[in-house]
């Protein structure tokens, strides 16, 4: 409640901040001498694409998974929020840079150039504060590409960035809680080793993210947040933290090393076969090449952990099968503004192909898009009377579980997870118990949901299939074929209600596809429903 109040406050302090900001004046509080030299030249600690580059170009700007086809500046434009999000943030400077001859940095000058020229009034989203310090971050790290050796365009996009950052140190205190305050103290870092003026403001830059580290990060690695492209998104920010003071010569942060070294190997517990990352609450994919990179330039070797315990989720591998199972309770008000309603929800991907999946999350979806997204029945879990697991609000969760709890046993290479999970107790006064068990050879995943208390409840057990995967009522409906892309065969049985193969839809790769979905319906009776399941690999 404490966590919550403290929240609400720095929203409310915000708004009233934000008054001030969109003053007539407000812009000339910002003003001093300009910088005329970089303290320190930074390297782009990321490689762009250039294809997006290209595109870039030729006035395609593709953001958030939205598409927007320009032939003049795109400040104006009316696109999605996520899309005007991404495209203030000027990470796409990384996809010109790789490009690299005349036409990109002609291009890379212009939009930057022209971003100063109308944009140096405060605005809600452009001067959010973590997409301006992202913005002031990849003008920084790309400052040779951006200007050169030319004098002018050096200055005043210094310029610029200092004004930007006087303001990102006044707000980076009011932002709203979440991954994106690695973004901000990322700016604040790299502000204070590049800009004449501002070197002596480096530790606070760097106290605020050693705080940011000890609310943000758990023991085990995680997130409070939960979501594993969060999760990437911190740290590739405390990555590039790392590099900037490596390459101004500054003194590395103990507590940022130690966090880099706890991130990594929870980045690749939620890694599938096919190098992207788990969904789970609002994570995507992501670009397996981009997590390699990460990875390896975090430096750090950690093998990832079987049990999550402190995030609250269970990693089992036999054989090529992986499965991934959620297994805590959501995260905390005032960090949940994008916790789906999935506990007990679970992946399971063979090799580099997955089999059953969560829906995702769609960057840039309207208000029922991300309501469905975040939806139970979009997770690969239990629904009770069409009811969510967590009361899904706009700014996070409202009654959620409380009580997770998870046991793990292993013997021969076989795995058991027991986890039971109070979410439909308040409601319903019902529980829900999963179980699953891989066998040693990965070739047979078997699971059984138990409902126990009030009679007289529907219920919904789904198993989600990525696009790729070919499903197929056998025997009469009473079990489903599955095939992989690759050829390989899986059976689906189950007891304890009827099979149906539904329509769904599979947020996870960047754009909306179709996919199918395994669904067992039934109802609780007196002594409530047990429904057994199992997938078994179907001998070539």
């Amino acid at each position: 409640m404490d966590r919550t109040r403290g929240v609400d406050l720095r929203r409310i302090a915000y708004a009233l901040a934000s008054v001030w900001y969109a003053g007539l004046f407000y812009g000339n509080t910002l003003k001093k001498k300009p910088p005329d030299r970089m303290l320190a030249k930074l390297t782009s600690p990321w490689p762009g694409d250039a294809a997006r580059g290209a595109a870039i170009l030729r006035g395609e700007f593709e953001f958030a998974g939205h598409t927007e086809k320009l032939s003049g500046l795109p400040w104006a434009t009316a696109a999605p929020e996520a899309w005007r999000a991404e495209l203030h943030r000027f990470d796409w400077l990384a996809d010109l840079a790789v490009v690299g001859d005349k036409a990109a940095h002609a291009k890379a000058q212009e939009l930057t150039a022209s971003w100063i020229g109308t944009q140096m009034r405060w605005r809600p989203l452009s001067w959010r504060p973590d997409i301006l310090a992202a913005r002031i971050s990849n003008w920084l790290t790309h400052m040779d590409f951006l200007a050169g050796d030319e004098f002018e365009p050096l200055v005043i996009i210094l310029d610029s960035a200092a004004r930007q950052g006087r303001h990102l140190r006044r707000a980076a205190p009011l932002a709203r809680n979440g991954a994106e305050r690695f973004t901000i103290a990322q700016g604040l870092v790299l502000l204070s080793l590049c800009v004449p003026g501002e070197r002596l403001k480096l530790k606070r830059g760097l106290d605020y993210l050693k705080r940011e580290i000890a609310q943000q990060i758990l023991q085990d690695g995680g997130l409070v947040e939960r979501s594993p492209s969060r999760l990437f998104a911190a740290l590739k920010d405390l990555v590039a933290v790392r590099g900037a003071l490596r390459d101004a010569d500054a003194v590395e942060s103990e507590e940022l090393q130690n966090a880099i070294d706890r991130m990594t190997p929870m980045l690749r517990f939620f890694r599938h076969g096919d190098g992207g990352l788990a969904l789970f609450n609002g994570s995507a994919e992501e670009a397996g090449p981009m997590i390699d990179v990460t990875l390896s330039r975090a430096e750090a070797r950690g093998k990832p952990l079987t049990e999550a315990v402190h995030s609250g989720f269970q990693r089992i591998t036999a054989s090529r099968t992986l499965v991934l199972m959620d297994t805590g309770a959501p995260a905390p008000p005032g960090w949940d503004r994008e916790a789906h309603a999935g506990t007990l929800s679970f992946e399971m991907s063979v090799g580099k192909e997955r089999l059953i999946v969560n829906c995702g999350a769609l960057p840039s979806a309207g208000p029922e898009w991300r309501a469905a997204q975040r939806a139970s029945a979009a997770h690969s879990t239990v629904t009770v009377a069409d009811m969510n697991s967590a009361e899904l609000l706009r700014e996070g969760l409202g009654a959620r579980p409380h009580r997770v709890k998870v046991a793990r046993r292993e013997a021969d290479g076989n795995v058991w997870i027991e986890a039971e999970q109070d979410g439909y107790h308040a409601p319903f006064g019902i529980m829900h118990k999963r179980r699953l068990y891989l066998a040693a050879d990965g070739g047979d995943l078997r699971g059984e949901d138990a409902l126990s208390g009030s009679a007289g409840r529907k219920f919904a057990v789904r198993f989600h299939l990525h696009p790729l995967v070919q499903a197929s009522p056998v025997q009469g409906g009473s079990a489903v074929l599955l095939r992989l892309p690759g050829g390989v065969g899986w059976r689906f049985r189950a007891q304890g209600g009827p099979i149906s193969v539904q329509e769904s839809i599979y947020l996870g790769g960047g754009a909306p596809k179709r996919t199918d979905q395994i669904v067992i319906t039934g109802a609780t009776e007196r002594d409530g429903a047990v429904v057994k399941w199992a997938f078994t690999r179907v001998a070539s």
